[in-house]
């Protein structure tokens, strides 16, 4: 059994949650980040939901990404730190600003904590948004020697998570003092839900199960949540992670048309609303008028954002899931817990 404890920041983000349960299953003692204690019976819900009953091995500490207050006590006794606190699109934001200043001054607290600390390593959970906004179709898939372009048409998530994920290594680079880095940056991330409060991409398979008129035609790569955390733990300690961004995709990346036929495919009636046809461009883009969400993705309409894990496979022996099970999974999670008119929660 290991007994190292680890900090995991955000804990009730659906990548965090997790993270936190791989964490536990292998024996680790691990504290999380809140902003609010009154969020702690809503976590240990949702960990027993998937499987793990924390008890005393998880412990919970107050601290925001918008003040210093609590980043000190967060991180004493900490061996590694799991970085994945950050602005998501939430509907709350209303200007750039509220994007990327929490995101950067965050990982800056963060990692100059952890560093203060003595943790050994900090794995930041980025994204493919650092690595694949603004650029038109690639000659080849993207890969982590790809940054994203931010003069050409970027939504303010993508732009923040690029300007966060830079001003970690610059400070790595600068005023790290030997404190190690990783970072994880995963595609669209799908697969179990264990509660309500869930991750942006979940959206993309409930939409479809709910209904929606049609599907834009938009490419994403998919992970399951599962596989991220494994990466996440290999990143943390594996010696060759050290310095090093893993993109995290499994196989190809597909169409939204695609995705719905997986789900009509996997989950029979269940399925039955999933859409059949593709929204012309011009549909989208009248629709992204009244909807700012889709107003980020007029710029990606008809690009393949093909990418490679590779470097995760070859250097850290990751070997993700089918992206089929990570869709099928959220689906079925959906279901399972009623987040789907006219489902049930499971007794």
């Amino acid at each position: 059994m290991n007994d190292q404890l680890i900090l995991v920041t955000g804990g009730t983000g659906f990548i965090a949650q997790h993270c936190i349960l791989a964490l536990l299953n292998a024996g680790y003692r691990v504290r999380t980040t809140v902003r609010s204690l009154s969020r702690e019976a809503e976590v240990r819900a949702h960990l027993k939901a998937g499987g793990v009953d924390a008890g005393d091995c998880l412990s919970f500490v107050v601290a925001d990404l918008t003040a210093d207050e609590g980043w000190d006590r967060a991180v004493a006794g900490c061996a590694y730190v799991l970085h994945g606190a950050s602005p998501t699109p939430t509907g709350e934001q209303v200007s750039e600003e509220d994007w990327i200043r929490p995101a950067v001054e965050g990982n800056l607290r963060v990692l100059r904590a952890a560093r203060d600390a003595g943790v050994k390593r900090v794995v930041l959970t980025s994204a493919f948004g650092a690595i694949c906004a603004g650029h038109k179709a690639m000659p080849r898939p993207f890969n982590e020697t790809d940054w994203s372009d931010l003069t050409g048409p970027v939504w303010p998530y993508q732009k923040s998570k690029t300007l966060a994920e830079r001003a970690a290594w610059d400070f790595i680079r600068r005023e790290g003092r030997g404190l190690e880095l990783s970072a994880v940056n995963p595609t669209a991330v799908l697969g179990p839900v264990l509660g309500a409060d869930y991750s942006h991409s979940i959206g993309l398979i409930r939409n479809m199960m709910n209904g929606q008129p049609g599907c834009p035609k938009l490419n994403c790569g998919v992970v399951d949540v599962r596989d991220v955390a494994d990466l996440h733990l290999r990143a943390m300690t594996h010696p060759a992670a050290n310095g090093e961004r893993f993109l995290a995709i499994s196989g190809e990346s597909l169409w939204m048309i695609d995705i719905a036929r997986i789900l009509r495919r996997r989950m029979g009636a269940a399925a039955a609303k999933v859409p059949t046809r593709v929204l012309p461009n011009w549909l989208v883009r009248m629709i992204s008028l009244r909807n700012p969400v889709m107003k980020g993705a007029i710029s990606l309409l008809g690009i393949n954002l093909n990418a490679t894990s590779e470097k995760a496979i070859r250097l850290l022996g990751w070997a993700p899931r089918p992206s089929e099970e990570a869709i099928a999974a959220t689906a079925e999670s959906l279901i399972r817990l009623g987040l789907l008119p006219g489902s049930k929660q499971a007794a």
